[in-house]
């Protein structure tokens, strides 16, 4: 470490600041009996003045979690509520660095100029708290020294220098010592104190006492923490004591040492904070006991209780193997509990660790006894991962032989791996594979302990001997008293209050300001919503300057009433109405009533300071229609006065907040004001691009790439707003041209709109009216499904993106200028097919049925064929159903043949989205979001079974023979459950990450899996051996598909790639797609391959001396969501809501025309009119010629092509 390293980088002051809020964000004094916002009130050094970082802008908030209180007296003697309360905290950085500070919490006097400002009452006190930052861990160091300081503060004797000047020679000049080679002696004051580090080959500096964590623990309960730790869970400690979750935490990760905690470490977390608990990733946080959380979901939280020894979770921790597990809680005992354990042993010393151990727990708990309880633990992982290092293989993609390393502590133990479910977990952790990380540096593993004490171990040798027999003494390193200039001996300094320190002008200007700003709130104000200032007798009376001044108060006076105005309005309750409010009436009134506008600037610079301030820009649906609302109308007012700077602020402002829609996606304020005309004018967006680069702040940049950066915000916006594509482009080009921007940044910057716009109309469709001659796009949009929208005719494949890239690398700018005009209109003949399609269409009057039921966004959609229900007496009645499931947590049964009243069942078990479903003769099972999978009884519709066992939402569920399921889940496993028993009988395919589609032949056993740790895995889940793993995709793979001796895999990587099952080698790679590869499907009646794409393209492919393109199908404007091939009908659906249906005659096998709209062996055989309704998934019936789709909406549209021809 450098010799400029301190131990002290920071000491600083939280409280009460000149800005006071309310912990819901509202300015000003709200009474004693509100909590206020602690915020930063000084520092040494300042800001830009240090050899470190700045403190992090959330240590106010650490530091008083429960917020300011204010009191009507300060210390009593009396009251044990009234005194100081020293505790630690730990911060955890972006780069998993900690800092630790020292605090002390007190009551001191509120300054008097914030008591007048605010009118607070005379002699009030308010929560203060004093901290000592550093990055070392040197608990014990930063305690005493920062108590010294406050006993200095507040001694009736005083302090022979200034305090500021004390607190400031001692982070100045005090060093951080050398690990192992130096002790540091300095004096605050009179009182002498000392800093030294343990040497590196010692285990982790830990300055802290491991005596409160085992007597809030017993020794059970102690090792469950500990292992519930050690497998990555989500651990929330409650105290009523902010040291003790403190030190618990620091203990706890001490404890797992050679491991290190990986996740999200907070050991206070403030009160406001309370819904991170229902975070779904790994955490280790501490929690006040007197916060509730009642309104927060625990499910899988592993809560500790230090108060009352207690441990509550929902999800079973596996204990650790028995051997192991004896060792440790014995070592622990003969550790706590000497007297007891010891009882029957002669008092000899036969130079054992145990004897060593005992005598050290004679005496009363130290230093000796945090350092033989770390040992234990140590010990403990040099036997579980014993011999680990002959199975590091960084060939691997973890670096971890897992299997082989199980497979031979099975030997050693005579145990079976499946019984070592603790050890598989902690194998998967990432705190296992940082470990294994570090083994491979070597300064790492020069100093691994772990490593040393096995070795030790291992010849027989005293644990002890893996460290250092003889250490020399410390060089003392003193440090001299500070020389105050000025300063006498026999001076005294008595503070009543904690003194502050010293202000720049700077600052005390700002302080100044921000207490007058605040004084003039907390005054009372004329109520009257318009004061008129050029006009009336008291306005013709008033000098100029009198006039400005009256003018400043009457802004200030309406400003404060928007803040105050705005924030109750985010506060009404959710059965409370905000168009028919108060507040919302009030903040109409003042953006109408004044002439110059200053209701409507100061509501959008209202909204500003909010967000600025930390706000989270989330509105209920009722705020959002009353925000859209009180926007247009200061938008409106704002063109009308030409008060392009308030457009420009609200147009912004409206890009940050949002709702979030049915489907939990967020839809924004600027999304419903396309509807004001100006946005279409020039000017505006002339003014608004010269507003961005006169304040770009880096201005020494490159022109060209200044210029693009800014015309890349206002596309966003563009956007954002809905607008025209067209129009937009037309706009983004002029100014473009103005600022002669090039052909290449032109083309980035219109690829970046088309993009945009793609995002855009495919979720939310086309702006209603504005006309847009996009097409939709690849998402899909949530608008509700409109009955008259069924006349509509099928999209055409867009041409856009081909003519603009054509136009621009020409040089005739009148072409580039005519470039969207022959996009949208193309050439008769342009579009292969066309004429065919049509025809296809006349020949028929398809019927489309709407069926009603959920209440959300289809998710899953099964169809029951006729090949699951077949038996001896032919095909049961329900065959041809479909069954669908959703985000409203239910999963229905729909009988098409039942026209009108097509719900036979809706089946309710789940509490969460329903993912998957699957069925058999007498059977269904679904899999949900919520971990579980139900299995229902086809007749009665009644649930027979859940299955519970995966640690992460189900992805995919099948039914198989013999009364088997097969379950596959983003936790990575893939299970089989034996539905008579209820019991998963086996984890049969595990994969590195989720899992999202899967495989399964019933005749030959063998199991084919993929997802996002991008390889297809293949088992033999008969013989119980992973045959192969398939590599060569480079992203998630989405789809997948198994016949015979060949996989077919479809990719985020825009290729599908076919597999053999013999050798485990990849045959071929299909890389003809723009787009991710969403299905892959397999047509046994010509063995070619089908594969469809987010580019809207179906692709078929031939398979005769070698794999080729044959045909390519521009139907669909979208993604494709599903293909289905039988022998004679091939059924497709894409997330526009287009479907069609292919007929293969017999007479046509083997061949294919290259016109029209046939595929290779396939004729369209009728496609129904498309709607603007929105798909999720899509199922086809090929038996009997119906495609039945689920949309965002809750509503299923049924396509049966074989009524009314």
């Amino acid at each position: 470490m450098a010799s400029t390293s301190r131990i002290f980088e920071y000491f600083v002051v939280c409280g009460l600041g000149p800005e006071i809020r309310a912990l819901d964000g509202v300015k000003g004094f709200h009474g004693a009996e509100e909590m206020y916002m602690p915020a930063f009130i000084d520092q040494f050094p300042h800001s830009g003045h240090a050899l470190y970082p700045p403190p992090p802008p959330q240590l106010p908030t650490c530091v008083l979690p429960a917020g300011v209180r204010i009191y009507s007296s300060g210390l009593d003697a009396n009251d044990v509520s009234t005194y100081p309360r020293s505790y630690p905290i730990v911060l955890t950085e972006g780069d998993g660095s900690k800092i630790y500070v020292s605090c002390i919490a007190f009551r001191d006097p509120i300054c008097e100029d914030i008591t007048e400002a605010y009118q607070i009452p005379a002699k009030s006190f308010a929560d203060k708290c004093i901290c000592f930052v550093s990055h070392s861990p040197c608990f014990q160091v930063l305690r005493d020294a920062l108590e010294e300081i406050f006993v200095l503060c507040f001694s009736p004797a005083g302090c022979s220098k200034p305090l500021w000047d004390i607190i400031s020679h001692v982070v100045s000049n005090v060093p951080l010592p050398t690990p192992g080679k130096d002790r540091v002696l300095f004096a605050i004051d009179n009182c002498l104190l000392s800093a030294e580090t343990p040497p590196k080959e010692w285990l982790p500096h830990a300055d802290i006492s491991f005596q409160p964590l085992v007597q809030c623990l017993d020794v059970d309960k102690l090792i469950q923490l500990f292992t519930a730790v050690l497998l990555e869970r989500r651990i929330l400690l409650r105290s009523n004591k902010y040291t003790l979750l403190t030190l618990v935490s620091e203990a706890i990760c001490h404890l797992i040492y050679p491991i290190r905690w990986q996740h999200v470490y907070i050991p206070i977390i403030f009160s406001s904070g309370v819904d991170y608990i229902d975070a779904p990733t790994p955490y280790m946080m501490g929690l006040h006991s007197g916060v509730d959380t009642s309104g927060v979901t625990m499910d899988g939280v592993v809560v500790v209780d230090l108060e009352y020894n207690r441990i509550t979770t929902t999800e079973e921790i596996p204990p650790i193997p028995e051997s192991e597990h004896n060792f440790l809680r014995g070592e622990i005992l003969k550790l706590l509990q000497p007297n007891v354990v010891g009882i029957d042993y002669m008092k000899i010393n036969l130079g054992s660790m145990s004897d060593h151990s005992l005598r050290a727990a004679t005496k009363s708990w130290g230093q000796e006894h945090d350092f033989q309880l770390r040992l234990i633990f140590l010990r403990f992982f040099a036997r579980i991962m014993s011999g680990y290092r002959n199975f590091i293989d960084n060939a691997l993609q973890t670096g971890f032989n897992a299997q082989a390393f199980l497979k031979k502590r099975s030997r050693a133990t005579n145990q079976p791996v499946e019984s070592m479910s603790m050890i598989m977990q902690f194998i998967e952790t990432q705190g296992f594979l940082d470990y294994l990380e570090r083994c491979n540096n070597a300064e790492e593993f020069t100093n691994n302990l772990l490593d040393k004490l096995q070795d030790a171990t291992g010849r027989g040798q005293n644990p002890l001997a893996i460290f250092p027999s003889h250490v020399a003494d410390p060089e003392i390193i003193t440090i001299a008293d500070s020389e105050i200039e000025g300063s006498e001996p026999g001076n005294s300094h008595c503070y009543k209050s904690f003194p502050a320190n010293s202000r720049t002008e700077e600052q005390e200007e700002k302080r100044k300001s921000v207490l007058a700003l605040a004084s003039g709130a907390s005054k009372q104000v004329p109520s009257s919503p318009s004061v008129r200032i050029n006009g009336g007798p008291k306005a013709e009376s008033l000098s100029p300057r009198e006039r400005a001044a009256e003018r400043e108060r009457m802004v200030l006076d309406i400003k404060v009433k928007l803040q105050g105005l705005w924030l109750r309005l985010l506060r009404l309750g959710a059965t409370e109405d905000p168009l028919s409010s108060f507040e919302y009436g009030t903040i109409l009134a003042l953006i109408e009533s004044d002439a110059e506008g200053i209701g409507g600037s100061g509501f959008v610079e209202c909204i500003r300071e909010h967000i600025h301030s930390g706000w989270q820009c989330r509105l209920t649906d009722e705020q959002f229609i009353a925000v859209k609302e009180l926007l247009k109308t200061a938008i409106t007012l704002a063109s009308s006065r030409d008060d392009l700077s308030t457009i420009r602020d609200a147009l912004e402002v409206s890009a940050e907040m949002y709702r979030k829609d049915p489907n939990n996606v967020q839809d924004y304020v600027q999304r419903h004001l396309l509807s004001l005309s100006v946005w279409e004018e020039l000017r505006f967006w002339d003014g608004y691009f010269e507003y961005l680069m006169e304040s770009c702040s880096n201005k020494s940049t490159n022109y060209v790439t200044l210029v693009t950066a800014q015309l890349i915000v206002m596309a966003t916006h563009m956007a954002g707003l809905g607008l025209p594509d067209i129009d937009s482009w037309n706009m983004i080009e002029k100014i473009a041209e103005r600022n002669n921007l090039g052909y290449k940044q032109l083309i980035k910057l219109r690829a970046l709109l088309t993009h945009l716009q793609q995002l855009r109309v495919g979720y939310w469709g086309v702006p209603v009216g504005k006309s847009q001659p996009l097409p939709s796009y690849s998402m899909a949009s949530p608008r509700a499904l409109d009955i008259s929208d069924e006349s509509e005719q099928p999209a055409e494949a867009s041409v856009l993106g081909r003519s603009w890239v054509h136009s621009m690398f020409s040089r005739d700018r009148s072409l580039r200028a005519s470039s969207f005009n022959r996009a949208s209109d193309p050439k008769p003949g342009a579009t292969a097919g066309k004429t065919d399609l049509a025809a296809a269409q006349k020949k028929t009057q398809t019927n489309m049925r709407i069926l009603r039921g959920h209440t959300a966004a289809i998710t899953a959609l099964h169809c029951v064929t006729r090949k699951e229900v077949w038996d001896l007496v032919g095909d049961r009645e329900d065959a041809g159903f479909f069954i669908s499931g959703s985000t409203d947590c239910t999963v229905k049964v729909w009988d098409p043949s039942l026209r009108g009243s097509e719900l036979r069942a809706t089946l309710k078990g789940h509490t969460r989205t329903v993912r998957a479903i699957s069925s058999d003769r007498g059977k269904i099972v679904s899999g949900a979001d919520d971990q579980s999978v139900i299995v229902w009884d086809k007749q009665t519709f009644k649930l027979l079974e859940e299955l519970k066992g995966h640690d992460a939402p189900v992805s995919s569920v099948r039914m198989l023979s013999g009364e088997r399921v097969l379950t596959a889940s983003h936790d990575g496993t893939v299970k089989m459950w034996d539905v008579r028993t209820d019991t998963c009988v086996a984890t049969v395919g595990r994969c590195q990450s989720a899992v999202l589609c899967m495989e399964y032949d019933d005749s030959t056993g063998i199991l084919a899996a993929a997802g996002r740790d991008v390889m297809a895995h293949v088992w033999d889940i008969r013989s119980s051996k992973q045959m192969f793993k398939l590599q060569g995709h480079t992203k998630w793979i989405r789809s997948m598909r198994m016949t015979g001796e060949t996989i077919i895999t479809g990719s985020d990587d825009w290729t599908a790639r076919v597999w053999s099952l013999t050798r485990g080698t990849c045959d071929a790679v299909l890389a003809c797609h723009a787009g991710p590869i969403l299905r892959v499907e397999y047509s046994p009646s010509d063995k070619g391959i089908i594969t469809g794409s987010s580019d809207g393209l179906i692709r078929f492919w031939e398979n005769e001396g070698g794999i080729r393109c044959v045909k390519n199908l521009t139907l669909h404007s979208a993604s494709v969501l599903s293909i289905s091939a039988g022998d004679h009908w091939l059924g497709i659906g894409a997330a526009d809501n287009s479907m069609s249906l292919f007929h293969r005659p017999q007479e046509r096998f083997g061949s294919f025309s290259n016109t029209g709209s046939k595929a290779p062996g396939w004729q369209l055989y009728r496609t129904p009119q498309k709607t603007s309704a929105v798909v999720r998934c899509i199922a086809s019936d090929l038996d009997r010629k119906r495609i039945c789709s689920g949309g965002r909406n809750g509503l299923l549209r049924l396509w049966d092509a074989t009524t009314s021809i």
